[in-house]
Protein backbone atom coordinates (compact mmCIF):
# COMPACT_ATOMS: atom_id res chain seq x y z
CA UNK A 1 0.00 0.00 0.00
CA UNK A 2 2.83 2.35 0.69
CA UNK A 3 4.41 2.21 -2.61
CA UNK A 4 0.97 3.58 -4.12
CA UNK A 5 1.07 6.15 -1.84
CA UNK A 6 -0.58 9.19 -3.75
CA UNK A 7 -1.37 11.49 -0.91
CA UNK A 8 -0.63 15.49 -0.45
CA UNK A 9 2.53 16.46 -1.56
CA UNK A 10 4.51 18.10 1.47
CA UNK A 11 4.19 21.74 1.20
CA UNK A 12 7.60 23.29 3.03
CA UNK A 13 9.18 24.35 -0.08
CA UNK A 14 6.22 25.77 -1.10
CA UNK A 15 6.41 27.65 1.88
CA UNK A 16 10.21 28.75 1.68
CA UNK A 17 9.62 30.21 -1.80
CA UNK A 18 6.63 32.00 -0.61
CA UNK A 19 8.66 33.50 2.21
CA UNK A 20 11.74 34.16 0.18
CA UNK A 21 9.58 36.52 -2.44
CA UNK A 22 7.93 37.97 0.42
CA UNK A 23 11.04 39.27 1.77
CA UNK A 24 12.19 40.41 -1.55
CA UNK A 25 9.19 42.67 -1.94
CA UNK A 26 9.49 43.73 1.72
CA UNK A 27 13.13 45.07 1.23
CA UNK A 28 11.74 46.48 -2.54
CA UNK A 29 9.03 48.64 -0.43
CA UNK A 30 11.86 49.15 2.34
CA UNK A 31 13.44 50.65 -0.32
CA UNK A 32 11.36 52.97 -2.43
CA UNK A 33 10.12 54.09 0.96
CA UNK A 34 13.59 54.62 2.38
CA UNK A 35 14.43 56.68 -0.94
CA UNK A 36 11.40 58.78 -0.41
CA UNK A 37 11.84 59.82 3.37
CA UNK A 38 15.58 60.60 2.29
CA UNK A 39 14.47 62.46 -0.71
CA UNK A 40 12.30 64.59 1.30
CA UNK A 41 14.72 65.06 4.15
CA UNK A 42 17.32 66.01 1.76
CA UNK A 43 14.98 68.35 -0.32
CA UNK A 44 13.61 70.22 2.82
CA UNK A 45 17.30 70.43 4.26
CA UNK A 46 17.98 72.15 0.90
CA UNK A 47 15.06 74.86 1.96
CA UNK A 48 16.31 75.47 5.38
CA UNK A 49 19.81 76.48 4.02
CA UNK A 50 19.12 78.57 1.08
CA UNK A 51 18.79 82.11 1.96
CA UNK A 52 15.47 83.98 1.59
CA UNK A 53 14.58 84.86 -2.01
CA UNK A 54 13.70 88.17 -2.29
CA UNK A 55 13.24 88.26 -6.30
CA UNK A 56 10.44 90.10 -7.57
CA UNK A 57 10.21 89.42 -11.03
CA UNK A 58 6.82 90.83 -11.74
CA UNK A 59 4.24 88.79 -13.98
CA UNK A 60 5.33 86.84 -17.20
CA UNK A 61 3.46 85.90 -20.49
CA UNK A 62 6.03 83.68 -22.40
CA UNK A 63 5.68 83.18 -26.29
CA UNK A 64 3.44 80.13 -27.79
CA UNK A 65 5.82 77.17 -28.95
CA UNK A 66 5.92 77.03 -32.77
CA UNK A 67 3.87 73.51 -33.77
CA UNK A 68 6.46 73.45 -36.77
CA UNK A 69 9.83 73.41 -33.65
CA UNK A 70 7.83 72.04 -31.14
CA UNK A 71 10.75 70.20 -29.58
CA UNK A 72 12.76 73.10 -29.45
CA UNK A 73 12.07 75.41 -26.38
CA UNK A 74 13.72 78.99 -25.11
CA UNK A 75 15.01 80.00 -21.69
CA UNK A 76 15.54 83.49 -20.29
CA UNK A 77 18.38 83.35 -18.06
CA UNK A 78 19.19 86.15 -15.65
CA UNK A 79 20.74 86.44 -13.01
CA UNK A 80 20.48 89.82 -10.85
CA UNK A 81 22.31 92.03 -8.59
CA UNK A 82 20.60 94.55 -6.26
CA UNK A 83 22.12 98.21 -6.14
CA UNK A 84 20.58 98.56 -2.87
CA UNK A 85 17.37 100.30 -3.66
CA UNK A 86 15.49 97.59 -3.31
CA UNK A 87 15.44 97.22 -7.23
CA UNK A 88 17.75 95.02 -9.32
CA UNK A 89 19.65 95.24 -12.46
CA UNK A 90 20.13 92.00 -14.63
CA UNK A 91 24.18 91.35 -15.12
CA UNK A 92 23.56 88.03 -16.95
CA UNK A 93 21.37 87.55 -19.70
CA UNK A 94 21.13 84.63 -21.55
CA UNK A 95 19.23 82.88 -23.83
CA UNK A 96 19.44 79.00 -23.43
CA UNK A 97 17.98 77.01 -26.33
CA UNK A 98 16.82 73.30 -26.10
CA UNK A 99 15.96 71.03 -28.79
CA UNK A 100 14.82 68.19 -26.93
CA UNK A 101 14.51 65.79 -30.13
CA UNK A 102 18.12 66.76 -30.89
CA UNK A 103 19.24 66.50 -27.25
CA UNK A 104 21.18 69.65 -28.16
CA UNK A 105 21.27 72.89 -26.30
CA UNK A 106 22.88 76.73 -27.66
CA UNK A 107 23.62 79.18 -25.48
CA UNK A 108 22.78 83.08 -26.33
CA UNK A 109 24.26 85.62 -24.08
CA UNK A 110 23.65 89.29 -24.50
CA UNK A 111 25.84 92.22 -23.74
CA UNK A 112 24.52 94.23 -20.75
CA UNK A 113 25.83 97.33 -22.24
CA UNK A 114 23.56 96.98 -25.35
CA UNK A 115 21.62 100.28 -26.37
CA UNK A 116 18.30 98.56 -26.16
CA UNK A 117 14.41 99.69 -27.21
CA UNK A 118 12.65 98.67 -24.17
CA UNK A 119 8.99 98.92 -25.17
CA UNK A 120 7.13 101.28 -22.77
CA UNK A 121 10.15 103.13 -21.88
CA UNK A 122 13.20 105.31 -23.08
CA UNK A 123 16.11 103.40 -24.54
CA UNK A 124 18.52 102.59 -22.09
CA UNK A 125 21.16 99.81 -21.38
CA UNK A 126 19.72 96.20 -22.25
CA UNK A 127 20.53 95.14 -18.25
CA UNK A 128 18.00 98.25 -17.61
CA UNK A 129 15.08 96.64 -18.83
CA UNK A 130 14.54 93.93 -15.61
CA UNK A 131 14.99 97.25 -13.28
CA UNK A 132 12.67 99.09 -15.12
CA UNK A 133 9.39 96.42 -15.65
CA UNK A 134 10.45 92.98 -14.82
CA UNK A 135 11.07 89.93 -16.30
CA UNK A 136 8.95 90.53 -18.71
CA UNK A 137 10.12 93.62 -19.52
CA UNK A 138 13.55 92.00 -20.35
CA UNK A 139 11.87 89.36 -22.40
CA UNK A 140 9.70 91.40 -24.77
CA UNK A 141 12.42 93.78 -25.10
CA UNK A 142 15.25 90.87 -26.09
CA UNK A 143 12.15 89.15 -27.98
CA UNK A 144 11.33 92.39 -29.67
CA UNK A 145 14.94 93.56 -30.56
CA UNK A 146 16.20 90.17 -31.79
CA UNK A 147 13.38 88.29 -33.05
CA UNK A 148 14.17 85.37 -30.54
CA UNK A 149 11.29 83.77 -29.16
CA UNK A 150 11.46 83.18 -25.30
CA UNK A 151 9.14 80.27 -23.41
CA UNK A 152 10.21 80.00 -19.86
CA UNK A 153 12.35 82.49 -17.66
CA UNK A 154 14.40 81.86 -14.38
CA UNK A 155 16.46 84.05 -12.11
CA UNK A 156 18.85 83.83 -9.95
CA UNK A 157 20.19 86.72 -7.57
CA UNK A 158 24.41 86.43 -7.10
CA UNK A 159 23.70 85.73 -3.22
CA UNK A 160 21.65 82.61 -3.97
CA UNK A 161 24.20 81.68 -6.91
CA UNK A 162 26.63 80.78 -4.16
CA UNK A 163 24.25 78.60 -2.12
CA UNK A 164 23.40 76.92 -4.97
CA UNK A 165 27.06 75.98 -6.39
CA UNK A 166 28.15 74.92 -3.03
CA UNK A 167 25.13 72.73 -2.62
CA UNK A 168 25.27 70.95 -6.35
CA UNK A 169 29.26 70.71 -6.39
CA UNK A 170 30.67 70.56 -2.63
CA UNK A 171 33.98 69.75 -4.12
CA UNK A 172 33.96 73.00 -6.06
CA UNK A 173 33.68 73.38 -10.07
CA UNK A 174 37.05 72.72 -11.96
CA UNK A 175 38.00 75.85 -13.96
CA UNK A 176 41.04 76.98 -15.82
CA UNK A 177 41.91 80.41 -14.61
CA UNK A 178 43.81 82.05 -17.00
CA UNK A 179 44.86 85.14 -15.32
CA UNK A 180 45.29 87.03 -11.81
CA UNK A 181 42.03 87.89 -11.11
CA UNK A 182 40.72 90.25 -7.56
CA UNK A 183 39.25 93.60 -8.74
CA UNK A 184 35.91 93.95 -7.60
CA UNK A 185 35.10 90.59 -7.31
CA UNK A 186 35.34 89.75 -3.42
CA UNK A 187 38.23 86.95 -3.88
CA UNK A 188 41.84 86.07 -5.39
CA UNK A 189 41.37 83.80 -8.08
CA UNK A 190 45.77 83.06 -9.25
CA UNK A 191 46.21 81.06 -12.88
CA UNK A 192 45.61 77.35 -12.70
CA UNK A 193 43.34 74.69 -13.39
CA UNK A 194 41.35 74.92 -9.73
CA UNK A 195 38.10 73.88 -8.09
CA UNK A 196 36.07 76.79 -7.42
CA UNK A 197 33.80 77.02 -4.59
CA UNK A 198 30.36 79.40 -5.09
CA UNK A 199 31.99 82.72 -3.87
CA UNK A 200 35.05 82.06 -6.48
CA UNK A 201 32.84 80.74 -9.06
CA UNK A 202 31.04 83.70 -9.01
CA UNK A 203 33.61 86.08 -8.70
CA UNK A 204 35.30 84.43 -11.96
CA UNK A 205 32.06 85.00 -13.92
CA UNK A 206 32.01 88.14 -12.37
CA UNK A 207 35.52 89.00 -13.66
CA UNK A 208 35.65 92.30 -16.07
CA UNK A 209 38.86 94.91 -15.26
CA UNK A 210 40.63 93.66 -18.51
CA UNK A 211 41.49 94.74 -21.87
CA UNK A 212 38.64 92.44 -22.97
CA UNK A 213 35.59 93.52 -20.34
CA UNK A 214 32.14 92.94 -20.33
CA UNK A 215 33.24 90.77 -23.80
CA UNK A 216 35.64 88.64 -21.83
CA UNK A 217 32.69 88.64 -18.94
CA UNK A 218 30.35 87.30 -21.14
CA UNK A 219 33.03 84.39 -22.31
CA UNK A 220 33.20 83.10 -18.79
CA UNK A 221 29.77 82.68 -17.65
CA UNK A 222 29.59 80.56 -20.63
CA UNK A 223 32.64 78.54 -19.72
CA UNK A 224 30.75 78.39 -16.17
CA UNK A 225 27.32 77.07 -17.60
CA UNK A 226 29.24 74.87 -19.58
CA UNK A 227 31.23 73.33 -16.29
CA UNK A 228 28.74 73.10 -14.07
CA UNK A 229 26.51 70.61 -17.23
CA UNK A 230 29.57 69.09 -17.61
CA UNK A 231 30.30 68.49 -14.16
CA UNK A 232 26.50 67.60 -13.10
CA UNK A 233 27.10 64.08 -15.11
CA UNK A 234 28.49 63.05 -12.55
CA UNK A 235 26.91 59.74 -10.34
CA UNK A 236 26.57 62.03 -7.00
CA UNK A 237 24.69 64.66 -8.48
CA UNK A 238 21.99 61.99 -8.16
CA UNK A 239 22.00 61.92 -4.76
CA UNK A 240 22.08 65.40 -4.27
CA UNK A 241 19.47 66.42 -6.69
CA UNK A 242 16.86 66.45 -4.11
CA UNK A 243 18.84 68.85 -1.48
CA UNK A 244 19.46 70.88 -4.69
CA UNK A 245 15.74 71.22 -5.86
CA UNK A 246 15.13 72.19 -2.26
CA UNK A 247 17.90 75.56 -2.52
CA UNK A 248 16.49 75.86 -5.99
CA UNK A 249 12.85 76.26 -4.48
CA UNK A 250 13.82 78.68 -2.03
CA UNK A 251 16.59 80.64 -4.19
CA UNK A 252 15.52 80.63 -8.37
CA UNK A 253 12.33 82.61 -9.37
CA UNK A 254 10.77 80.93 -12.34
CA UNK A 255 7.38 80.38 -14.24
CA UNK A 256 8.18 76.48 -13.57
CA UNK A 257 6.21 74.47 -10.78
CA UNK A 258 8.59 72.83 -8.47
CA UNK A 259 7.86 69.31 -9.90
CA UNK A 260 8.80 70.50 -13.41
CA UNK A 261 11.58 72.60 -12.20
CA UNK A 262 13.11 68.96 -10.90
CA UNK A 263 12.57 67.52 -14.04
CA UNK A 264 13.82 69.91 -16.20
CA UNK A 265 16.52 70.91 -14.44
CA UNK A 266 17.84 67.25 -14.83
CA UNK A 267 17.19 67.04 -18.37
CA UNK A 268 18.93 70.22 -19.60
CA UNK A 269 21.90 69.83 -17.07
CA UNK A 270 22.25 65.66 -17.21
CA UNK A 271 20.35 64.48 -20.42
CA UNK A 272 20.87 67.43 -23.14
CA UNK A 273 23.61 67.46 -25.71
CA UNK A 274 27.36 66.77 -24.54
CA UNK A 275 28.22 70.39 -24.91
CA UNK A 276 26.68 73.56 -25.21
CA UNK A 277 26.95 75.76 -28.21
CA UNK A 278 27.83 79.15 -27.61
CA UNK A 279 27.05 82.68 -29.20
CA UNK A 280 27.49 86.76 -27.91
CA UNK A 281 25.37 89.16 -28.95
CA UNK A 282 26.49 91.33 -30.39
CA UNK A 283 28.57 89.25 -33.37
CA UNK A 284 31.73 90.59 -34.46
CA UNK A 285 31.98 93.75 -36.68
CA UNK A 286 28.03 94.95 -35.94
CA UNK A 287 28.61 97.17 -33.37
CA UNK A 288 30.07 100.31 -32.03
CA UNK A 289 30.28 102.83 -29.16
CA UNK A 290 28.93 105.66 -27.72
CA UNK A 291 27.65 108.11 -24.93
CA UNK A 292 24.32 109.35 -23.66
CA UNK A 293 23.82 111.78 -20.86
CA UNK A 294 20.94 109.73 -19.77
CA UNK A 295 22.42 106.04 -20.05
CA UNK A 296 25.92 106.74 -20.22
CA UNK A 297 28.67 104.26 -22.28
CA UNK A 298 26.69 102.05 -24.66
CA UNK A 299 27.00 99.51 -27.39
CA UNK A 300 24.82 100.15 -30.59
CA UNK A 301 24.43 96.91 -32.39
CA UNK A 302 23.73 96.45 -35.88
CA UNK A 303 19.81 94.75 -34.99
CA UNK A 304 19.14 93.35 -39.03
CA UNK A 305 23.21 91.65 -38.86
CA UNK A 306 22.68 90.01 -34.97
CA UNK A 307 19.11 88.68 -35.96
CA UNK A 308 20.65 86.72 -39.00
CA UNK A 309 23.73 86.05 -36.64
CA UNK A 310 21.48 84.87 -34.24
CA UNK A 311 18.80 82.70 -36.57
CA UNK A 312 21.62 81.27 -38.25
CA UNK A 313 23.59 80.05 -35.20
CA UNK A 314 19.48 78.85 -33.81
CA UNK A 315 19.10 76.43 -36.98
CA UNK A 316 22.26 74.90 -37.63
Amino acid sequence: MSEHYEGPVPKRRRRRRLRKGRVLVTIILVGFVGTGLFSSYQYMAGKRIASKNAIEPGSFEGDLLDPSTSNVENYLLLGVDDDGSGKSRTDTMMVLSWDKQEKAMKLVSFMRDIYADIPGYKSYKLNTAYYLGGVQSAKDTITGMFNIPIHHYAIVDFDNFETIADTAFPDGVEMNVKKEMSEKIGVTLMPGIQQLNGKELLGYARFRADAEGDFGRVHRQQEVLAAVKQQAKTPGMLVRAPKIAGVISQTVKTDLTAKEELSRLTNLLVKGGADIETLTIPVKGSYSFADYSHAGSVIEVNLEQNREAIQTFLAN
